[in-house]
Protein backbone atom coordinates (compact mmCIF):
# COMPACT_ATOMS: atom_id res chain seq x y z
CA UNK A 1 0.00 0.00 0.00
CA UNK A 2 1.02 3.56 -0.56
CA UNK A 3 1.34 5.91 2.40
CA UNK A 4 -0.74 8.91 2.83
CA UNK A 5 0.71 12.08 2.51
CA UNK A 6 1.93 13.78 5.85
CA UNK A 7 3.31 17.06 4.34
CA UNK A 8 2.22 20.09 5.45
CA UNK A 9 -0.64 21.56 3.90
CA UNK A 10 -1.25 25.40 3.25
CA UNK A 11 -4.45 27.51 3.66
CA UNK A 12 -3.66 28.72 -0.15
CA UNK A 13 -3.94 25.13 -0.91
CA UNK A 14 -7.64 25.12 -0.28
CA UNK A 15 -9.94 27.25 -2.52
CA UNK A 16 -13.41 27.61 -0.16
CA UNK A 17 -14.04 30.47 -1.77
CA UNK A 18 -17.21 29.42 -3.97
CA UNK A 19 -18.21 32.71 -4.68
CA UNK A 20 -15.60 34.50 -5.87
CA UNK A 21 -14.99 36.56 -8.66
CA UNK A 22 -13.79 33.67 -11.14
CA UNK A 23 -16.25 30.92 -9.74
CA UNK A 24 -19.19 33.32 -11.07
CA UNK A 25 -18.14 34.40 -14.03
CA UNK A 26 -17.60 30.53 -14.89
CA UNK A 27 -20.81 29.70 -13.89
CA UNK A 28 -22.34 31.76 -16.22
CA UNK A 29 -20.28 30.85 -18.55
CA UNK A 30 -21.57 27.87 -18.26
CA UNK A 31 -24.81 29.01 -18.27
CA UNK A 32 -24.46 30.45 -21.36
CA UNK A 33 -22.98 27.55 -23.22
CA UNK A 34 -25.65 25.16 -21.83
CA UNK A 35 -28.74 27.70 -23.76
CA UNK A 36 -29.89 25.70 -26.53
CA UNK A 37 -30.55 28.84 -28.60
CA UNK A 38 -26.90 30.24 -28.06
CA UNK A 39 -24.12 28.07 -29.65
CA UNK A 40 -20.51 29.80 -29.35
CA UNK A 41 -19.38 30.94 -32.56
CA UNK A 42 -16.52 29.57 -34.49
CA UNK A 43 -13.35 31.76 -34.13
CA UNK A 44 -12.74 32.12 -37.80
CA UNK A 45 -16.29 33.64 -38.15
CA UNK A 46 -15.94 35.47 -34.93
CA UNK A 47 -12.67 37.10 -35.91
CA UNK A 48 -14.06 37.96 -39.37
CA UNK A 49 -17.11 39.51 -37.67
CA UNK A 50 -15.83 41.40 -35.21
CA UNK A 51 -12.98 42.89 -38.19
CA UNK A 52 -16.03 44.11 -40.37
CA UNK A 53 -17.11 45.85 -37.58
CA UNK A 54 -13.88 47.64 -36.88
CA UNK A 55 -13.63 48.23 -40.50
CA UNK A 56 -16.84 49.76 -40.51
CA UNK A 57 -16.33 51.88 -37.59
CA UNK A 58 -13.11 53.06 -39.23
CA UNK A 59 -14.49 53.97 -42.11
CA UNK A 60 -17.29 56.17 -40.09
CA UNK A 61 -14.94 57.96 -38.21
CA UNK A 62 -12.95 58.50 -41.69
CA UNK A 63 -15.93 60.47 -42.82
CA UNK A 64 -16.46 62.25 -40.14
CA UNK A 65 -13.42 63.57 -39.64
CA UNK A 66 -13.35 64.29 -43.85
CA UNK A 67 -16.27 66.33 -42.98
CA UNK A 68 -14.90 68.30 -40.23
CA UNK A 69 -11.98 69.31 -41.93
CA UNK A 70 -13.86 70.48 -44.93
CA UNK A 71 -16.31 71.92 -43.00
CA UNK A 72 -12.97 73.75 -40.87
CA UNK A 73 -10.02 73.56 -42.98
CA UNK A 74 -8.36 76.58 -40.95
CA UNK A 75 -8.88 75.32 -38.12
CA UNK A 76 -7.86 71.87 -38.82
CA UNK A 77 -4.92 72.74 -39.95
CA UNK A 78 -4.07 74.91 -36.73
CA UNK A 79 -4.43 71.43 -34.69
CA UNK A 80 -2.15 69.54 -36.53
CA UNK A 81 0.44 72.15 -36.70
CA UNK A 82 0.24 72.34 -32.90
CA UNK A 83 0.04 68.77 -32.53
CA UNK A 84 2.97 68.36 -34.69
CA UNK A 85 4.93 71.20 -32.54
CA UNK A 86 4.17 69.12 -29.35
CA UNK A 87 5.62 65.82 -30.59
CA UNK A 88 8.67 67.52 -32.27
CA UNK A 89 9.21 69.18 -28.69
CA UNK A 90 8.81 66.11 -26.96
CA UNK A 91 11.04 64.13 -29.46
CA UNK A 92 13.54 66.12 -29.33
CA UNK A 93 14.28 65.43 -25.05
Amino acid sequence: MTEPYNGQTFADDIEADVDSPSARLDREADAILLEGDRQPRPLRRAVREDAGLVRDWGRERAARLRGTVEAEPLKATLYALALGVMIGMLAAR
